[in-house]
């Protein structure tokens, strides 16, 4: 398959993702609540296994870094110091019509994608390969008469003589006013209001009153947890720096436009490492952050054709930062963030010391000096990767009806070949895979297959996920592995019985081989990349 090529919508895999337990709409069954999600039996283990992969390349497979678990809620200071009560929002605008909020900064590319401006052209007729179009006079009339007649002038003469108008030309008209207060609202056309602050943290109350006493907010990151909790790492665990804080744990931000499914919600789980750093150092150690974290994108089965870096220039760069790089992922919807990597300086700990009064240095003895460390801040969002995992793992295949052929990718508006039929399998990197295998016996109504079964799921589940199953035919239970991502499946048959050795399938291939029971567990193993 092509890198920059997607064989999935959002909404098929949506489906997928409902229909084999990956994610679900949270509170489904009273109509659902826009920018929350529920994370189902495979959707928990896949995203188990995105933060234990992250564990294990941040802090235990090294002596540099440890872990924290900061609480949710803090004290309202933590956020006056890191400037979030102050500073954390995002200019808004809102329809006067259908009520609809937007950023303001994104309006102008939602009008380009909308299915409002869509619909202006809906009844276009193409007009030869120069992409240039006839709008549907009737319907651009009614929207210029009421909004853009004084801001696009003689458009609307245009449009009621059907004049042919390039397409880019179209999108740039609507889109590229000269104020936002003059763009129409992407979902209905209708006014919106001038842009004004909204704040995205959550507020909540402390104690028994709701007043501006026990006023708090549900954090919106998770860094200024580590930095509130500096003094007491570096007093308990006998770091030294070069050393970081790590940790893995619930965010919350109000967003106005959640969307691209849980790519962007407003309940988010983020992977945080903080390392703290010789003042000095910061390009260097910015440096190598970015390739570790790069290494550690492809070390979970995300390709380098999809995988890219977004380098911030120095007027893109908040005021503390010195770098800044953002690894990115090509989605089915574009290419975006997956994570940010910031030199931050020493912006977040002064701050805090500021606030709270308390010296947040560090004593190198050697050197015999104090000083406040810098920081380099890789912050990569869970949910964000196991959409990515998700849409990297998807496949739509052809398979020939009779066993021994190999898989062939769909080709989308070609025919199904004769001889083949279509599955769909999600092609996990093993370390990502919810369930590693799965047990079948042939037949569930032969008590000596099911026995022995049973026996060999008992043997392989004392160190992996592994799933049972005995109901439907065989190639039906292999389709419904597939469909989650398990990488063998292991079937008990009547050689069994006469030699211990079991059909042992591979996802990706579909090749059978037989292997002894006695040496089931190396090669589940071995299969797995853990040998």
């Amino acid at each position: 398959m092509n890198a920059n090529d997607f064989p999935v919508t959002l909404d098929a895999l949506a489906a997928l993702c409902k229909r084999r337990g990956f994610i679900f709409q949270s509170s489904e069954i009273y109509g659902g609540i826009n920018g929350f999600w529920d994370y189902g039996p495979m959707g928990c283990e896949l995203k188990r296994n995105i933060r234990e992969a992250w564990w294990k390349a941040m802090v235990r497979d090294r002596d540099d870094i440890v872990g924290l678990d900061a609480s949710i809620i803090m004290h309202p200071r933590v956020w006056e110091a890191s400037g979030h009560v102050g500073g954390f929002s995002d200019p808004m605008q809102s329809c006067r019509q259908c009520r609809r909020m937007f950023r303001a900064d994104q309006v102008a590319e939602q009008l380009r994608e909308s299915a409002w401006r869509r619909a202006l052209t809906d009844a276009a007729a193409t007009a030869g390969a120069d992409g240039a179009v006839v709008w549907n006079p009737d319907a651009a009339a009614r929207w210029l008469e009421k909004k853009g007649a004084a801001l696009a002038p003689g458009l609307l003469a245009r449009c009621r003589e059907g004049e042919r108008i390039e397409t880019a030309r179209l999108a740039a008209l609507l889109a590229g006013f000269a104020t936002p207060e003059g763009r129409p609202c992407p979902a209905c056309g209708g006014e919106l209001t001038p842009p004004r602050d909204f704040n995205l943290m959550f507020r909540t109350f402390i104690g028994a009153l709701e007043d501006s006493a026990g006023q708090a907010y549900l954090r919106p990151e998770t860094a200024q947890g580590i930095f509130a909790n500096f003094l007491n790492v570096l007093d308990t665990a006998r770091v030294k720096i070069p050393f970081g804080i790590a940790q893995i744990g619930k965010a919350f931000r109000n967003e106005i436009n959640p969307r691209n499914y849980t790519f962007r919600s407003r309940e988010f789980e983020q992977m945080e490492l903080e390392y703290f750093i010789r003042p000095g150092t910061d390009a260097e150690m910015h440096a190598y952050w970015v390739e570790e974290r790069m290494k550690w994108y492809r070390s979970i089965g995300l390709p380098e054709g999809r995988l890219s870096k977004y380098v911030y220039e120095p007027k893109e760069l908040a005021h503390y930062a010195s770098a800044c790089t953002d690894v990115m992922y090509r989605f089915p919807f574009g290419t975006q963030e997956l994570e940010g990597i910031a030199a931050r300086g020493d912006f977040d700990l002064r701050r805090h010391q500021e606030y709270s009064g308390k010296a947040m240095e560090y004593f190198d003895p050697e050197k015999n000096e104090r000083f406040v460390p810098h920081v380099v801040e890789p912050s990569a969002g869970v949910d964000r990767v196991a959409l990515a995992a998700l849409c990297e793992a998807y496949r739509e295949e052809w398979v020939p009806k009779e066993a021994g052929g190999e898989p062939r990718t769909a080709v989308p508006g070609e025919p199904l070949p004769e001889g083949y039929e279509v599955r769909t399998v999600l092609r996990f990197a093993p370390v990502l895979a919810p369930i590693k295998a799965a047990v079948f016996p042939l037949l569930k109504n032969r008590p000596e297959l099911v026995e022995k079964a049973k026996e060999v799921h008992a043997l392989l589940r004392r160190r992996w996920p592994v799933f049972y199953d005995q109901t439907g035919a065989i190639g039906r239970r292999y389709r419904r592995q597939d469909e989650i991502g398990t990488p063998l499946g292991i079937t008990i048959d009547f050689q069994t019985l006469d030699d211990g050795t079991v059909t042992v399938r591979d996802r990706d291939t579909m090749r059978q081989e037989r292997a002894p029971i006695a040496e089931l567990r190396d090669r589940v193993a071995a299969a797995l990349g853990e040998a």
